[in-house]
């Protein structure tokens, strides 16, 4: 049995896919999991399983099913977190942590695209990636940007999911103490 985090996209955004965490725990909890913690309430969970991917698409289906909301699921061990943790790239340009974020991709993109990927619109938006994580730095913030989600995904043509960077520290370090 080992830990890993598992990222859920878009949970608690926008009102349609409002889930509890203590549901979202006992999801976790039913497929042996434990301990289960979450952080926020954006769908961050810290857990111990010996088949990470499993539980993944286990909870995908129990979450739709039991509790309403389509979502991806994402895993990574604790030791892949803790490298993505290990040090932002843009973090020497930057002392505002909420103007860094990671994306989390299920799978690493053609490298093609990751060639031809662009910031749209003429935006300040600087990225590196790094296998199936995107680091980025949003100098004027992400809200605005149209350096999206939707618009990586897209791009990149696999699903994604990002955590701003005090996140990322933060889930690191509860895998760590589990």
């Amino acid at each position: 049995m080992s830990t890993h985090i598992a990222l859920l996209r878009g949970i608690n955004v926008g009102g349609r896919t409002n889930i509890a965490m203590a549901d979202l725990r006992a999801v976790f909890q039913e497929l042996g999991c434990e301990p289960v913690a979450t952080y926020l309430r954006s769908g961050n969970v810290v857990f111990i399983a010996d088949d990470p991917g499993g539980v993944a698409a286990e909870v995908q289906n129990r979450v739709a099913a039991r509790l309403g909301v389509s979502t991806l699921v994402q895993t990574r061990s604790a030791e892949e977190f803790a490298r993505v943790a290990a040090g932002h790239p843009f973090l020497e340009r930057e002392t505002d942590l909420a103007k860094l974020h990671v994306v989390f991709l299920d799978a690493e993109p053609d490298p093609r695209r990751q060639a031809g990927l662009e910031v749209p619109g003429g935006g300040r938006e600087q990225f590196r990636f790094a296998g199936r994580e995107l680091y980025l730095h949003y100098p004027d913030g992400a809200g605005r940007s149209r350096f999206t989600n939707a618009y990586l995904e897209k791009q990149l043509g696999v699903s994604a999911t990002a955590r701003n960077w005090k996140t990322v520290l933060t889930l690191a370090e509860m895998a760590a103490r589990v």
